[in-house]
């Protein structure tokens, strides 16, 4: 829904907010006031094509803001995700464009820059603007088998489809694939099978690399090592040994310790030699102690160096070969084993490729009989709605006075350019006048006629489409009975959406929930365009002048009222 209109300095327009309510609006005023102002203005802000004369005269700049409040799940978030602009889903979505007085224009999505082309797709999936000559959705008949596909709620036809291309898109490429491996059999089979012999015979292990590459410095190093602690332990037990003599140190405090027998805990210098000699006593044995740890420890990390003889070749000569072969393929070391996984399948591909074609040629006759069924009841379905869809149609026709008007859905099956959304292409088709071939809309429908077509045909499809209609003058040419049913429809439509329409016709803008009035001034030195929502004493009037004219009658007035309250 379009909740708010800003505008900054376009043609006549200085300053100007506008907010609107879901539901059908209508915007009225003179031939001239300056109608198509907002709906360019509208346009710009969704991505049209800008053009500097849209710059007020004097004005540096131009500026069109828009504010959407699309419902949670709108395909506008998805674009926007798709194209990387942070909005949470059922955040407003504002799109704004400058224009300079030079002609260079600039656009922003939720004040996050963005390009022109964001904008108008932007713009596409939240407004649907139909006019004299502008039926933009209706126009493109690319967007006709979406409409078609909604309105035969054909949700699960499609979903199957999509499902058996996908399935049908795998298996060609599987026998393409094959195929093509059967192909370079003659040139890649001997490589591929020396190359699987040696990987396999090789067997490398994901991580070994790392391993055999520290257990290779430890070898290099561990004979001078192995030396290092071997002159550790000679020191150690050379000439009479450290033990030897702590030992002999023990014994004399023994001897000590003995002779001041009695002599503990007493007082003065007896007391105090038998205190130290105990300290020095503890103090031998700790070392003593020490000592035999250590070598113990030496003996045990000199028995670590003692390493296999021969094995630091074993383990070079092993490294050197995984290095050698993960050169040879251009590969890392640890990726030799799913190297070698991935040959051997492309060998048994190869070796075995008879047998695998026939098998993919099955599955291939499979998914495209499982697609053809699939896309035949997807067609079968379009068909049976299009035919509902053009009744339902030229049954809205007649009261827009259009009754001698044709209107079809072409549903046209080519089989040899299958896809993800069927083999089928959809075009929505009118002949104005009887006896008259059918054609596309835009190049058979009038201006006038154009919009008619559009009511009518969104007025079937309420409730399949989420944007903010805006129909321009879609009564032209009309009045009475003709412009009555042109406002019941317009209300029909804005039921369970919004709509804004550009009138003329009181009998249009008295089934309005809102209604605008634009006018045009002359303020300082030139002309202005204002636009005021009017309140319901104001609504009567303007419907009043739409009716009689210059001259506001008391009989305008009376129908007025008689129209507000049908």
């Amino acid at each position: 829904m379009l909740a708010s209109l800003s505008i900054r300095d376009i043609v006549l327009i200085d300053t100007l907010d506008l907010t609107f309510d879901a539901g059908l609006s209508a915007l009225t005023g003179e031939t001239g006031a300056g109608k198509s102002i907002l709906l360019g203005a509208l346009g710009l802000a969704c991505g049209e094509r800008a053009e500097r004369a849209q710059v007020r005269a004097g004005a540096d700049k131009a500026v069109a803001t828009a504010l959407f409040e699309p419902p949670v799940g709108h395909p506008v978030y998805a674009l926007l995700d798709e194209a990387g602009v942070t909005v949470e889903p059922g955040e407003p979505v504002i799109l704004r464009r400058t224009l300079t007085s030079d002609g260079r224009s600039r656009a922003h999505v939720n004040d996050q820059p963005a390009s022109v082309g964001l904008l108008a797709s932007l713009g596409e999936v939240l407004v649907e603007i139909h006019g004299q000559h502008d039926g933009r959705g209706l126009m493109d008949p690319k967007s006709h088998r979406g409409m078609l596909d909604a309105y035969a709620d054909a949700e699960a036809e499609l979903k199957a489809v999509k499902a058996a291309w996908k399935a049908l898109s795998e298996a060609r490429n599987r026998l393409e694939e094959l195929t093509e491996a059967r192909d370079k059999a003659a040139s890649e089979q001997a490589f591929l099978r020396d190359s699987v012999d040696a990987l396999e015979a090789l067997n490398p292990q994901t991580g070994e690399e790392d391993g055999l590459a520290a257990e290779r410095k430890f070898l290099q190093q561990a004979e001078s090592a192995l030396t290092e602690l071997n002159d550790a332990m000679d020191a150690v037990a050379g000439g009479d040994g450290l033990s030897n003599r702590l030992n002999t140190a023990l014994r004399g405090l023994e001897r000590v310790r003995a002779a001041l027998e009695g002599a503990e805990g007493g007082e003065g210098e007896a007391g105090a030699a038998h205190a130290s000699v105990e300290r020095a006593a503890g103090a031998l044995d700790r070392a003593l102690i020490e000592f035999n740890e250590a070598e113990e420890a030496l003996s045990e990390a000199a028995a670590r160096f003692d390493v296999e003889p021969g094995r630091l070749n074993e383990v070079e000569e092993r490294l050197f070969a995984l290095r050698a072969a993960a050169r040879k393929h251009n590969v890392d070391v640890d990726e030799l084993a799913e190297l070698r996984d991935r040959l051997a399948s492309r060998l048994d591909m190869i070796e075995h490729a008879d047998d695998r074609l026939k098998e993919a040629e099955g599955a291939l006759k499979a998914a495209e009989a499982d697609y053809a069924r699939a896309a035949r009841a997807l067609t079968s379905k379009r068909q049976s709605a299009g035919d509902a869809l053009a009744k339902a149609v030229e049954a809205e026709l007649a009261p827009l006075k259009m009754d001698k008007a044709r209107f079809r859905v072409r549903v046209e099956t080519d089989e040899t350019k299958p896809g993800a959304s069927g083999w089928d292409k959809v075009a929505f088709e009118v002949a104005t006048n009887p006896g008259a071939p059918f054609g596309p809309l835009d190049k058979i429908a009038s201006g006038g006629e154009l919009s008619r077509f559009a009511l009518a045909l969104k007025v079937c499809l309420v409730g399949e489409d989420a944007r903010t209609m805006v129909f321009d003058e879609v009564d032209q040419g009309v009045g009475g009975a003709v412009a009555d049913a042109v406002g019941s429809r317009l209300k029909r439509l804005a039921e369970t959406g919004q709509a804004l329409v550009v009138t003329h016709s009181p009998q249009v803008a008295a089934r309005a929930d809102a209604h605008y009035r634009i006018e045009k001034a002359e303020q300082g030195e030139g002309m202005r365009t204002t636009v005021r929502r009017l309140a319901e004493a104001d609504r009567r009037e303007e419907i009043a002048r739409m009716l009689s004219g210059a001259e506001i009658t008391d009989a305008a007035r009376a129908a007025a009222d008689q129209l507000m309250g049908s």
